[in-house]
Protein backbone atom coordinates (compact mmCIF):
# COMPACT_ATOMS: atom_id res chain seq x y z
CA UNK A 1 0.00 0.00 0.00
CA UNK A 2 2.77 2.28 0.80
CA UNK A 3 4.79 1.61 -2.57
CA UNK A 4 1.44 2.78 -4.47
CA UNK A 5 0.88 6.26 -2.64
CA UNK A 6 4.91 6.66 -2.85
CA UNK A 7 6.72 4.65 -5.73
CA UNK A 8 9.75 6.71 -5.69
CA UNK A 9 10.17 7.68 -1.89
CA UNK A 10 13.69 9.44 -2.42
CA UNK A 11 11.70 11.20 -5.76
CA UNK A 12 9.01 12.76 -3.28
CA UNK A 13 11.53 14.29 -1.06
CA UNK A 14 13.49 16.07 -3.67
CA UNK A 15 10.62 17.16 -5.10
CA UNK A 16 9.40 18.57 -1.85
CA UNK A 17 12.51 20.50 -1.28
CA UNK A 18 13.03 21.67 -5.02
CA UNK A 19 8.98 23.35 -4.62
CA UNK A 20 10.10 25.02 -1.12
CA UNK A 21 13.30 26.23 -2.79
CA UNK A 22 11.06 27.38 -6.27
CA UNK A 23 8.23 29.29 -4.32
CA UNK A 24 11.40 30.58 -2.05
CA UNK A 25 8.93 31.13 1.31
CA UNK A 26 8.51 28.52 3.92
CA UNK A 27 4.88 28.44 4.60
CA UNK A 28 2.04 25.91 5.90
CA UNK A 29 0.25 26.53 2.17
CA UNK A 30 3.39 26.18 0.40
CA UNK A 31 4.85 22.80 2.37
CA UNK A 32 1.27 21.20 2.13
CA UNK A 33 1.16 21.78 -2.01
CA UNK A 34 4.88 20.59 -1.81
CA UNK A 35 3.73 17.54 -0.76
CA UNK A 36 0.70 17.47 -2.67
CA UNK A 37 2.56 17.93 -5.98
CA UNK A 38 5.36 15.39 -4.62
CA UNK A 39 3.01 12.74 -4.35
CA UNK A 40 0.94 13.26 -7.67
CA UNK A 41 4.20 13.59 -9.93
CA UNK A 42 5.49 10.32 -9.04
CA UNK A 43 2.16 8.77 -8.98
CA UNK A 44 1.52 10.34 -12.68
CA UNK A 45 4.73 9.22 -14.05
CA UNK A 46 4.90 5.41 -12.74
CA UNK A 47 4.25 3.79 -15.98
CA UNK A 48 7.27 5.70 -17.43
CA UNK A 49 9.40 4.04 -15.13
CA UNK A 50 9.44 -0.08 -15.84
CA UNK A 51 12.39 -0.67 -14.29
CA UNK A 52 13.18 1.47 -10.73
CA UNK A 53 17.32 2.55 -11.39
CA UNK A 54 19.46 0.96 -8.27
CA UNK A 55 22.02 3.34 -7.09
CA UNK A 56 24.45 0.64 -5.85
CA UNK A 57 26.04 3.12 -3.54
CA UNK A 58 24.15 6.39 -2.05
CA UNK A 59 27.10 8.13 -0.27
CA UNK A 60 29.34 7.88 -3.40
CA UNK A 61 26.03 9.93 -4.65
CA UNK A 62 26.85 12.66 -2.55
CA UNK A 63 30.46 13.12 -2.75
CA UNK A 64 29.40 13.30 -6.80
CA UNK A 65 26.81 15.85 -6.47
CA UNK A 66 29.48 17.95 -4.10
CA UNK A 67 32.25 17.33 -6.43
CA UNK A 68 29.66 18.36 -9.47
CA UNK A 69 29.05 21.80 -7.61
CA UNK A 70 32.56 22.52 -6.75
CA UNK A 71 33.17 21.86 -10.47
CA UNK A 72 30.46 23.87 -11.82
CA UNK A 73 31.91 27.25 -9.82
CA UNK A 74 35.14 26.75 -10.94
CA UNK A 75 34.12 26.22 -14.36
CA UNK A 76 32.06 29.29 -14.09
CA UNK A 77 35.34 31.28 -12.86
CA UNK A 78 36.77 29.82 -16.08
CA UNK A 79 34.57 30.79 -19.00
CA UNK A 80 34.13 33.91 -16.92
CA UNK A 81 38.19 34.54 -17.72
CA UNK A 82 37.88 33.01 -21.19
CA UNK A 83 35.12 35.27 -22.05
CA UNK A 84 36.84 38.42 -20.86
CA UNK A 85 40.36 38.29 -21.14
CA UNK A 86 40.86 36.07 -24.40
CA UNK A 87 40.17 37.06 -28.06
CA UNK A 88 38.26 34.96 -30.02
CA UNK A 89 41.51 34.09 -32.42
CA UNK A 90 43.19 32.50 -28.82
CA UNK A 91 40.08 30.32 -27.93
CA UNK A 92 40.70 26.53 -28.96
CA UNK A 93 37.05 25.11 -29.14
CA UNK A 94 37.38 21.32 -29.92
CA UNK A 95 34.58 18.47 -30.74
CA UNK A 96 35.76 15.66 -28.16
CA UNK A 97 34.74 11.98 -28.65
CA UNK A 98 34.07 10.29 -25.27
CA UNK A 99 34.21 6.58 -25.43
CA UNK A 100 31.80 5.26 -22.59
CA UNK A 101 32.11 2.66 -20.35
CA UNK A 102 28.99 3.44 -18.28
CA UNK A 103 25.92 0.82 -20.03
CA UNK A 104 22.83 2.17 -17.25
CA UNK A 105 20.82 4.44 -19.28
CA UNK A 106 20.38 6.56 -15.66
CA UNK A 107 24.13 6.78 -15.31
CA UNK A 108 24.96 7.84 -18.96
CA UNK A 109 21.59 10.29 -18.69
CA UNK A 110 23.53 11.59 -15.49
CA UNK A 111 27.42 11.92 -17.63
CA UNK A 112 25.61 13.41 -20.05
CA UNK A 113 23.47 16.32 -17.42
CA UNK A 114 27.35 16.83 -15.45
CA UNK A 115 29.04 17.39 -18.63
CA UNK A 116 26.38 20.13 -20.12
CA UNK A 117 25.35 21.72 -16.38
CA UNK A 118 29.07 22.36 -16.44
CA UNK A 119 30.05 25.80 -18.19
CA UNK A 120 31.91 25.41 -20.89
CA UNK A 121 31.13 22.37 -22.34
CA UNK A 122 27.94 20.60 -23.89
CA UNK A 123 27.13 17.30 -24.57
CA UNK A 124 25.76 17.21 -28.34
CA UNK A 125 25.26 13.53 -28.92
CA UNK A 126 25.13 10.37 -27.98
CA UNK A 127 25.96 7.53 -30.30
CA UNK A 128 23.34 5.25 -31.83
CA UNK A 129 24.73 2.24 -29.33
CA UNK A 130 25.39 4.53 -26.29
CA UNK A 131 28.82 4.05 -26.35
CA UNK A 132 30.45 7.35 -27.14
CA UNK A 133 29.17 11.12 -26.11
CA UNK A 134 30.19 14.11 -28.43
CA UNK A 135 31.35 16.82 -26.52
CA UNK A 136 32.01 20.10 -27.54
CA UNK A 137 34.34 22.00 -25.42
CA UNK A 138 34.59 25.87 -25.58
CA UNK A 139 38.58 26.52 -24.75
CA UNK A 140 40.99 23.94 -24.53
CA UNK A 141 45.03 22.79 -25.51
CA UNK A 142 44.56 19.65 -24.97
CA UNK A 143 41.12 17.38 -25.91
CA UNK A 144 42.52 14.22 -24.80
CA UNK A 145 43.16 15.35 -21.59
CA UNK A 146 39.38 17.02 -21.31
CA UNK A 147 37.91 13.47 -22.22
CA UNK A 148 40.73 11.45 -19.73
CA UNK A 149 39.04 14.18 -17.24
CA UNK A 150 35.30 13.45 -17.86
CA UNK A 151 36.03 9.67 -17.75
CA UNK A 152 38.36 9.48 -14.56
CA UNK A 153 36.21 12.58 -12.69
CA UNK A 154 32.55 11.80 -13.86
CA UNK A 155 32.44 8.45 -15.36
CA UNK A 156 34.21 6.13 -13.30
CA UNK A 157 31.93 7.38 -10.06
CA UNK A 158 28.90 7.23 -11.90
CA UNK A 159 30.04 3.67 -12.61
CA UNK A 160 30.45 2.54 -8.86
CA UNK A 161 27.23 4.79 -7.88
CA UNK A 162 25.21 2.92 -10.51
CA UNK A 163 26.52 -0.62 -11.15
Amino acid sequence: MLRRVFPHPQLTAFLVVVWLLLVNTISVGNLVLGVVLSVLIPGITQPFWPDRPHVARPLRAIEYVLIVIWDIIAANVTVARIILFKSNADTHSHWIVVPLELRSPEAITMLAGTITMTPGTVTAMLSADASHLLVHCLHTDDPDAVRDEIKSRYERRLKEIFE
